[in-house]
This record gives C-alpha cells, structure tokens and sequence, in this order.
C-alpha cells in the first residue's frame, strides 16, 4: 500500500534510514571524536554556558581572539533524539583560524521533549546569544547558522519570519543547511515516529516549507548524491517554496557525498561547503 508519494512503509522508511545506506557509518563518529578533541587542544574553547534552565540547554564556545567578530552557530543532527555539541567541535577546528568565533549548540532530545520544545529552545538561544554575544567576542549584528540533518530542520526553523522579525532585528545573515529536513510530513509517516510522536498539528507548524521565511542575506542548502532520494527531494522542496522569498538562495547536489561525507567535507577548505560558507560570511 503506498503511504507517501511512491513509497510503500517498508521502502518509505527506508529512505529515512541514514546508517543502512552507510554500512562504515561508525567510522565517521570515530573520526569526529578524534578531530574535535585535537580542536580542544588546539582552541580556546568555554564549555556548558548556559542560556536556557534545562540540562541541555547550553554551548560550547570557541570565542575568536577579536572582539566583534563573526559568529558561526552550529546546530547537530540525530533526528532531534541523539548527539552531543561535543561530539561537533571538529566544525570549530574548521574555522577557528578565520577569526571568527563559533558557538556549537545543545538543545533538548525526544523523547524528554516535544519537537515544538526543541525548536523554542534553538530560538532562546539564539536570544539568549543576541544578548550576550559581545562578552564571548562576537557580533550579535553578524550572525551565521550551519546545521546538518535535523540540525538543517532547525536552522531553517530560526528563519521563520514573524519570530525572528521580533526577536533578532535580521541579525541572522546566513544559514548552510547540510542534508536538512523541511517537510515534516513523511518523518511522521516513517517508523521514526514511534520515537518522535508527531502528530499532523505538529508536523505542520514544524514544516519550514510551510512557513514565512525572514530575510536573510543567503541560504545554502547542500545535499549529497549519495544520500537516498527523499533527502534530495526535502531540499529541493525548500528551495522550490522560499526561492522567491528570501534574498538568496542556492541549492546543491554534491556528487560522491552521502548523509555523513558531507559533514565531514566541511574540513576541507577546497570543498564547495567549506568554500560557500567562507564566502557567504565574506571570510
């Protein structure tokens, strides 16, 4: 029976099943560990700041040596269920020697919390650092987002236009979504949500192609050729419904990369990611 689009349940959920796809995927969260540990000693970094009461409401810090610096805020995947900041210090390893500063994000995970109480924890943060942002040297005026999966989903969630119209006075500038999610409609109708309890309301007002995108100075939206065809089809969804809505957008298909090499080609400062991120933050 199908369920969604062409899929039936069996080949539906199989689209959403990243690490099937991936057999060595353990190797990569291998990799990151090491890199982001050798960035900790690398780096000056301020760990658990908080900006929420919840245990998991808190960044790690990788402050630049400048005041007034540009800021990179990165939000991890793990379909809003799994992970750690920690785990992604590897991304500020990537970019601390451009002087800017990078902040890496913890919000809270389902099952404790709802996705509504995910994405209003992201937006505290980003209030919270709004505020705050000049004492760990950055520029709240001068704020970028990356966010990879479920990360991307959230990233684009800070884009929603009357919240951010009304809590940060277009102090996003960029966002680079890896891999992202849009539209919630078939993670609901996957066996991800026997974990994930989405109910249709949910999924609606969580779905960034549904909503008013603020403006922001570029959105770039990657995918890999290597990851399954609904994780192609969400970003292009996105591009397709914000093109004529936000001031730029771009959106790639990367060849060779699949749901975790296209995280990790953000180490290379020759790869396009790498390069569309120092360019949109005008590195």
């Amino acid at each position: 029976m199908v369920i969604y689009k062409q899929y039936n349940q069996d080949q539906l959920d199989l689209q959403y099943n990243n690490r099937i796809h991936v057999p060595d995927y353990e190797t990569y969260f291998t990799t990151w560990e090491r890199l982001s540990r050798k960035a900790e000693k690398k780096y000056t970094v301020l760990k658990d700041i908080a900006y929420g009461n919840g245990p998991r409401e808190c960044i790690d810090v990788f402050p630049s040596a400048n005041s007034g610096s540009k800021t990179l805020i990165f939000i991890h995947g793990g379909y809003w269920q799994r992970f750690d900041k920690s785990l992604f210090h590897f991304v500020a390893g990537a970019f601390a020697d451009y002087g800017i500063t990078i902040v890496l994000l913890n919000y809270p995970l389902i099952p404790d919390v709802s996705i509504d109480e995910i994405v209003a924890s992201c937006r505290k943060s980003l209030t919270w650092l709004k505020k705050n942002l000049r004492e760990l040297n950055g520029d709240p005026l001068q704020m970028y987002i990356a966010g990879h999966s479920a990360g991307g989903h959230l990233a684009a969630m800070l884009l929603e236009n009357r919240w951010a119209k009304n809590n940060l006075d277009d102090s996003i500038k960029g966002v680079c979504s890896l891999s992202g999610l849009f539209n919630l409609i078939p993670i609901e109708q996957s066996n991800l949500n026997s974990v994930l309890n989405l109910t249709r309301e949910i999924t609606e007002r969580n779905s960034p192609v549904n909503l008013e995108p603020t403006s922001v100075g570029r959105l770039l939206l990657f995918v890999g050729s290597a990851e399954t065809q609904e994780y192609k089809d969400q970003s292009e969804e996105l591009f397709n419904t914000w093109k004529n809505k936000v001031s730029a957008i771009d959106f790639s298909e990367i060849t060779g990369l699949n749901h975790f090499s296209i995280l990790n080609s953000i180490l290379d400062p020759f790869s396009l990611i790498h390069h569309s991120i120092c360019k949109m933050m005008q590195l």
